[in-house]
């Protein structure tokens, strides 16, 4: 990664945290319902029997209702655990009982660990991130776990960043490391992002 492409990334990344620290709790709790009824009426969620996600943390665009909502749709729900180089393993979401502290203030599931390669046998992917450009280019939070873990996706698997709205259509600097999304989610909808096919 270039200095340049690293300081405008550090700084859009504080810019997107600084605004969600500043976000009225009612605002994100409307977000944390909204966003259950526009995934689940997603069609590539709606027909998917494995949906791996994430929980969030902190002022992130909650997801702990969505994660409920999908396994009690009859989802299977895959959730990261951060392996010590910043790779990511995968277990089983079993509820919020089943969620203990983990490094960097995550939480993570404590059911058997299922390997890295267990991001391939989802049917959609949610990942989180700090905002993401129209092209598909995902700002995430600086330690590349996800630049890790995309590639075992399988083609044509949608892949979409949780994000507010706001936080959609940012210029957000590419590097040759990124994988790109093909969607972003949000509390309105949707989008479909010029995300590059990988092969």
């Amino acid at each position: 990664m270039g200095a340049g492409h690293s300081a405008a990334k550090t700084a859009l990344r504080d810019q997107v945290q600084a605004a969600r620290k500043r976000r009225p709790l009612e605002a994100a709790a409307a977000f944390s319902a909204d966003v259950v009824d526009v995934a689940l009426a997603w069609q590539p969620v709606r027909s998917a029997a494995t949906v791996a996600a994430y929980v969030s943390v902190g002022s992130e665009p909650g997801t702990g209702l969505l994660l409920d909502a999908l396994a009690h749709a009859g989802k299977r729900v895959l959730l990261p655990v951060v392996l010590p180089g910043l790779d990511l393993d995968w277990a089983a979401y079993t509820g919020r009982d089943g969620l203990a502290p983990a490094v960097r203030g995550l939480l993570e599931p404590t059911a058997p660990r299922l390997g890295r390669e267990a991001i391939a046998r989802a049917d959609v992917v949610l990942v989180p991130g700090t905002g993401v450009s129209l092209d598909g280019t995902r700002l995430g939070q600086g330690g590349g776990c996800y630049d890790r873990a995309l590639p075992r996706v399988l083609p044509g698997t949608p892949v979409a960043v949780v994000l507010y709205d706001d936080e959609v259509g940012l210029d957000v600097p590419a590097d040759p490391h990124d994988v790109p999304v093909g969607f972003a989610l949000t509390g309105s909808g949707v989008t479909a992002l010029a995300a590059t096919p990988r092969a």
